[in-house]
Order: C-alpha cells, then structure tokens, then sequence
C-alpha cells in the first residue's frame, strides 16, 4: 500500500511569506513589501517585514526539515533579494543567503526544488510597466539565467512560476492581491501573455546555462470540478479543462507551454476582448516541460439534470477549513487524472494543505489531528490516483505557520508553528505523524 520507491516526499514554502528581513542589506523592495506598508491591503495591518525571520533561522529551520526526515524542500527565490533592481546587478548579500541555504540543505540530504517566481514582483520592475512591459519576458528570462548560473550546481529541480491564476488574475484583475489592481481584459490577457513568454524564455536560458540535465517544471493552482457520478467523469473532466471566459482555467496557462497554442476557447475569449498577438511568439512560450505540477486544496461537484449542468449544493455536513474551503479529498484523485490525460507529464502535486484554527494548549503543545485526518484523507485519493498515472511527488503546504498574503498571519497551515513575537518554533502533532508517513512511504496513511 505505499507509494512508488521513487516517490519524492517534501513540505513547500514561498520567499516572502517567511523569509522576513524585508531591509536587510541592499535587498530591493517587492510590490507585497509596498502592499505590507500601505493602510487596509493587509489583514489587521500585518505584515511579513519579519514574519518568520527564515533569513536569520534558515539552519534552524532546515535543522527541522531533516528531524521530520524531508525529502525534498520547495521554496521560491525573492527576485528583489537577488537583484535588487530586478534586473542588472546581483545583491552579494541576497546571493549569499541562497547559497548558504542551499549549502544547509546539501548537507542535510534534503533535496532543493527551486520555484523562480511566487508572486513577489520587484517593486522597480512594477514601477516600468510590470507584466504589461513588453521587456518583461527580457527580464524575466536574465533572472532565470542568474538562478541557473549561481544555484544549478545544488539541483537538477526548476519550477519557474506558481500560480499564474492568482498573482495575474487577483494582482491585476480582480484586485484581491498585490498590486491590487483591476485592469481591462485587454491588458490582463497582455500580463498573462508576457507571463507565458517569459515562462518559455527561461526555460530554454535555463537548459542552456546549466551544465547538467535539469528537470522544470511549474505549479499551477487547480480546484477540478468532480462527477457526482461514475458516468459523468467526461462531463466533469470537460469543465475541469474548460477556459470559462475568467483566468483561471488551467488550459488557458498551459496549453500554450506544452502544445504551442492557446485553447480554442481562450481564443474565442481573446477575439471578444480585441486581443490579439504575434503568431511567432508560441514557438518561444512553447517549452520542453518535464513534470506539471498542481496545487490543489478543494474543488466542487457536477452533475447533469434535464440536459443541463448543475453544481449541486453543499451538504452542511461537508468539513470546511479555515479558509472556508470544503473537504472533498478526491480532488487528488480526479485531478491528476485529468491533467495527465490531457498533457501525458508525469505529476508532482507541488502543494496541498490545510488551513485550520489552532493554538498552543496550555502544555504547550498543538494537537492538530484535524490536519492529521486531512493528509489522510487526501493522500488516500493521491494513493489511488497514483495506481492509474505517474505521480512522483508531494509537498505539503506549509512547512511551517507563515504570512498568508492579504490575510496575512491569519491562516495556520503549518507543520511548525512559529511564535511571531519570539520566533520560536514548535513542531505540531502532525509534523510526527507526517515523518511516519515519509518513513513508512505513504503506508502511515492506511493505519
């Protein structure tokens, strides 16, 4: 009942969601910097400027990561804290602190799976235009270049973006997070444009400046719709793959990295919103993609009444967490099912976790079974995903308590929790629970 031997097992963070030491050194600002400072973007005015101080306890945290037996670790490099301006020099400072961390993590048999980009923007980079810059791919792909040069000696592991879905849909069209802007469909589908071509830009730079074969990839946000029933898989898969006239349809950002062309139904989207673009750049956004990987935490139901679709209501006794999202564990089933039908990649589920309301005891403990139940419940769906199609890997998120962006500190998905005033950490009940599950490769999950 265990997982493939090869099956990699791991806990994710982001850089600015823990890393704090906001002016340390020469670090330039990014736009959740400015967002962090500016009244009312932020949950009760918080903000990550120290946040879980990673940059300072980065040994103690990796100290950490090798008592819960981690595989692998995926974290994201702050672009700003590397190049201060986002493009032209490297900050020694910003260098020096990846190294070192990656030096911590060689050393402790954890294995570093690098994410290029998770939403924290160089603020000098917003301030000449952003993702609507038509130099922006340019950019893009010389910070790839530098990770590939400074880092690609510690791994072979790449995932160049994450979640295109939130940091362009809610930064620039919806104005849920940072920038906070809401721009024309026009202009989103320009950012989300250049996104893609930086995306295949730095693919190639990348296999181009490392040495080694390397292996890159990128983790896209995805709640797949489910039948209600067995004969309603392709109903549901169809919707699930579906662009939907909004950003977050998953074809919408990939079908053009693997195949080379936007889906017909984006194209259709596009016509309606007056978009239009240079044929010749899907021969660059086209990319040799290794591994796709999902983040995924809920989903809903569908089925099919008098010929028509409907999304059944919510059952009251349907779980839900601190994100008021439900508890549907067979996300992990269908899910991958439907992604790997559609493109063939090997999968790698690169998030998914659970935000819960806790707190210490009066021992001083968190005992989080809740979250316990949860990993169970899910990764029994990933188990029998992975019967059918190649699943090789699973992050949960977060390692530790973190900066929830416009919620700031107000979610708890960790396996650590973080005390914000002292700093200290205090591993919960299911950071044991989840050593087992790795020692035992996903046996621990059946018992």
């Amino acid at each position: 009942m265990s997982f493939d031997k090869s099956f990699v097992w791991g806990a994710a963070t982001a850089s600015y969601q823990i890393e704090g030491a906001a002016y340390d050194a020469d670090k330039g600002l990014n736009i959740w910097d400015v967002a962090s400072a500016t009244k009312g973007k932020i949950f009760e005015g918080h903000s990550g400027e120290v946040g879980c101080d990673h940059f300072h306890r980065f040994r103690e945290d990796v100290a950490l990561m090798k008592q819960m037996g981690l595989q692998a670790y995926r974290f994201s490099i702050n672009w700003a804290r590397l190049m201060p301006d986002g493009t032209g020099k490297v900050s020694e400072a910003g260098k020096k602190f990846y190294l070192d961390l990656l030096e911590e993590l060689t050393s402790a048999g954890i294995e570093p799976w690098i994410t290029l980009f998770h939403w924290d923007y160089p603020y000098a980079l917003y301030l000449r235009g952003s993702w609507l810059n038509p130099d922006s791919p340019a950019w893009f792909e010389e910070y790839a270049a530098v990770c590939a040069e400074l880092f690609g000696a510690y791994t072979n592991k790449f995932i160049l973006i994450n979640e295109p879905q939130c940091f362009i849909g809610l930064g620039y069209a919806y104005g849920g997070h940072a920038p906070f802007l809401t721009l024309p469909t026009k202009e989103v589908m320009l950012c989300a444009h250049n996104v893609l071509l930086a995306c295949g830009r730095a693919e190639k730079r990348i296999r181009a400046v490392c040495s080694h074969p390397v292996q890159i990839g990128f983790a896209q946000a995805y709640s797949p719709v489910m039948p209600t029933k067995d004969s309603e898989y392709e109903l549901a898969k169809k919707k699930s793959l579906s662009c939907a006239r909004d950003f977050w349809g998953i074809t919408y950002w990939t079908d053009p990295l693997i195949f080379g062309k936007y889906p017909e139904d984006a194209l259709s989207w596009m016509k309606e919103e007056g978009f239009s673009f240079d044929e010749k750049d899907m021969k660059t956004i086209q990319s040799k993609i290794d591994f796709y990987g999902l983040n995924t935490y809920s989903g809903s139901y569908l089925t099919e009444q008098d010929g028509k679709e409907v999304v059944p209501a919510v059952p009251p006794t349907v779980p839900k967490t601190d994100m008021r999202w439900n508890v549907y564990p067979d996300v992990l089933y269908y899910g991958p099912k439907y992604v790997y039908e559609r493109y063939g990649l090997p999968i790698v589920y690169t998030e998914n976790g659970v935000a819960l309301t806790e707190w210490k005891d009066l021992n001083g403990e968190i005992n989080d079974d809740c979250r316990i139940d949860f990993e169970k419940r899910y990764l029994r769906a990933l188990h029998r995903a992975a019967q059918e199609i190649p699943v090789k890997g699973y992050f949960y998120w977060s390692l530790m308590d973190n900066f929830e962006w416009a919620e700031g500190f107000s979610k708890k998905f960790g396996l650590i929790h973080i005390d914000y005033a002292t700093g200290e950490r205090t591993p919960k009940k299911s950071a044991s629970w989840y050593q087992k599950v790795i020692e035992s490769n996903g046996e621990e999950i059946f018992r």
